[in-house]
């Protein structure tokens, strides 16, 4: 069996078909729409059109503008101001309650003091703690007495000098442990006055 191969064969097209093909069809796609455009005018020619006024109706005369407006007043509040702030309701007043009589006579200054109680051994060594600590702080004190003081200085000056009294106080009142931890701040501070010297 013989096949025909003539039908299976093309003649061979130029090779500059193909390109020329596309070229076309970007072309025809690329123009737009088919459509009539419709025509633009520049802006240096619209300053030259001019409108083209209604022509009256002859027997028609047009009411004057006063008889149409009506007299509107402005009767609209002012808006509120952004610096006043929303009023807050006004809190309820409630009666002070009267304190009860003390019935037991003592006045309010008179607080019980609270201390520890200490064998007289433990006494014996606040005592003599404060008292070395007392003698430090006012020889340190006595120092700085000669020197001018900077505003620091004689903050802490008065700081050691506040707690040598309320130590003395303490003292006064037995209570030893207060005492002794008194005298030792105000030992602490003078200490670091006579090192800013």
């Amino acid at each position: 069996m013989k096949r025909i191969e003539s039908s299976m064969t093309q003649p061979p097209r130029p090779a500059i078909a193909r390109p020329l093909f596309i070229a076309m069809a970007a072309v025809a796609l690329l123009q737009g729409c088919a459509e009539r455009k419709p025509l633009a005018h520049p802006w240096a020619t619209a300053i030259a059109v001019r409108p083209r006024l209604p022509q009256p109706i002859p027997g028609y005369h047009p009411p004057a503008f006063d008889d149409i407006a009506p007299d509107l007043t402005w009767d609209f509040p002012p808006p509120p101001s952004r610096l006043v702030a929303a009023r807050q309701p006004a809190r309820p007043r409630v009666a002070a309650q009267q304190p009860a009589p003390d019935r037991s006579g003592s006045a309010k200054g008179d607080a019980p003091l609270l201390a520890p109680q200490l064998s007289e051994q433990e006494i014996a060594a606040a005592q003599q703690q404060m008292n070395e600590s007392i003698a430090i702080t006012q020889k340190n004190l006595s120092s700085a007495k000669g020197h001018k003081l900077n505003p620091t200085q004689s903050d802490l000056a008065s700081k050691v000098n506040s707690f040598l009294q309320e130590s003395r106080d303490a003292a006064k009142d037995g209570d030893w442990t207060r005492a002794k931890n008194l005298a030792k701040k105000a030992q602490v501070l003078s200490e670091e006055l006579a090192d800013s010297l």
